[in-house]
């Protein structure tokens, strides 16, 4: 009867060890393949604000983290985009922190003069029907930011209606645009104290 259970012992960890090993390997090849997904997803969405024939560079592996800190509440990674060795640009992956539900993660392009090239939203947790319209397959309400720069408008234009300044709100939700203008608005302004830093061969 011992040596029966003990068999039985034997059969139970070695199946539970294949198990264990086929469940790692799984994860591990599940893990990889979702990393190459965001990773593309990630380059599709950068070349929709940082156009592809701006840069020769690999973009992706071109960036720069900045931590959160006092003059600016989100952190901030930028990616730099090069042609034979100029700067042309950079995509900043950033937050704004005042959505209705919280935080929108955003990527912002913009030209090495500071002109906004595009803006996406990445993620965000705002009410469908309503704060979604930041979505550009939602609406094209994202697209107002291009060409927009610190000089155009001033900085009293970077609000929306409501508050006087130039960009439409939603109907029944003004929180989650308002967000948005303050975060590209906010991203602008790092990009024009930091620019010596992020590009300092300039």
């Amino acid at each position: 009867m011992l040596k029966s259970f003990a068999k039985a012992t034997s059969v139970i960890s070695i199946a539970a060890l294949v198990g264990a090993v086929l469940v790692a390997g799984t994860y591990q090849a599940t893990r990889a393949q979702t990393a190459q997904n965001e990773r593309n997803t990630l380059l599709r969405t950068l070349n929709q604000v940082m156009p592809a024939d701006y840069y020769d560079n690999e973009l992706l592996a071109d960036k720069i983290d900045y931590p959160a800190n006092t003059s600016h509440a989100a952190s901030i990674t930028v990616y730099r985009a090069w042609q034979q060795g100029q700067a042309r640009g950079v995509a900043l992956m950033t937050s704004a922190l005042e959505g209705y539900n919280g935080r929108i993660q955003l990527l912002i392009g913009l030209d090495a003069q500071g002109t906004v090239l595009g803006v996406r939203v990445l993620s965000h947790q705002e009410t469908p029907g309503l704060g979604d319209a930041i979505e550009h397959r939602r609406s094209d309400w994202i697209t107002a930011f291009n060409g927009r720069s610190l000089e155009n408008p001033s900085s009293t234009g970077w609000q929306v209606k409501r508050d006087g300044g130039i960009f439409d709100q939603f109907t029944g939700a003004t929180i989650t645009p308002r967000a948005v203008v303050r975060a590209v608005y906010h991203a602008l302004q790092f990009y024009q104290q930091e620019k010596s830093t992020i590009f300092p061969e300039s």
